[in-house]
């Protein structure tokens, strides 16, 4: 995937120009602390979470969120990347808190450790319960694709609830598993990007940057995420999303 940087990416450059961005050592070795679990930072090589955040343009003291997170890895590296002045907001729907040990997980990651941390349970292709143009930042990790490949207009709500509670000129991080256009990207657990694009689109973001920072091209989009052949190590697609001024 080539990037693409759009009129609207070169404006946000030139504006930002003097905003203080993370300081991704600084990240990284945040995330080398010895009070994170091994199973996280075996993640971190292919996820490159710090080098995302910066592509993304977030900020320390930010309030963010972080949207299905499930047992929180993003939320933790959020938590961190924010620091004590920003806040994270960790969302999931009470039917994903109840799959497997998912509850459990979030309240071990959580309580008593991430303290700019708040637990947002609710629905958010129904409502997310926050006030319009209150978040700074948001991403979702991985989602996407089960949303859409289940029901695209329950994909739209998905996208216009949080782009409701973004501030103007704030982005979403959009980040899946790269799909085929054509293929049973259902049972792959995967979603073409072409798709992901329109849909962001239509739900009022404008594409301000692609990037191929986790493209991984010796996967060929035929195998599900958690294939051992992979290692979970897909090629994803990274799309920064901006809610318009």
């Amino acid at each position: 995937m080539k990037m693409i940087l759009s009129l609207v990416a070169a404006t946000a450059l030139l504006v930002g120009a003097n905003v203080q961005a993370i300081d991704v050592a600084a990240v990284n070795q945040a995330l080398a602390s010895a009070d994170r679990s091994d199973a996280d930072k075996a993640l971190d090589a292919a996820r490159k979470p710090a080098e995302v955040l910066d592509f993304l343009g977030m900020e320390p003291g930010m309030t963010v969120l972080d949207v299905m997170s499930g047992g929180g890895w993003y939320t933790e590296v959020l938590s961190r990347a924010v620091g004590a002045n920003g806040k994270v907001y960790m969302q999931n729907s009470e039917a994903a808190l109840a799959r497997g040990t998912t509850q459990a997980t979030v309240d071990t990651r959580v309580n008593g450790r991430l303290t700019n941390v708040e637990l947002l349970t609710k629905d958010v292709t129904a409502d997310l319960g926050l006030p319009e143009n209150s978040i700074d930042f948001a991403i979702t990790n991985l989602n996407f694709h089960d949303v859409y490949n289940r029901d695209p207009a329950a994909a739209q709500a998905f996208l216009i609830n949080i782009r409701n509670a973004l501030k103007p000129g704030a982005v979403l991080g959009l980040i899946d598993h790269e799909g085929d256009v054509g293929a049973d990207n259902a049972t792959l657990h995967r979603i073409p990007v072409e798709l992901a694009r329109a849909a962001a689109l239509e739900a009022g973001f404008e594409i301000a940057e692609e990037s191929d920072l986790l493209n991984v091209p010796s996967d060929n989009h035929t195998q599900a995420p958690f294939a051992a052949e992979l290692e979970r190590n897909t090629d994803r697609f990274t799309l920064k999303l901006v809610k318009p001024e």
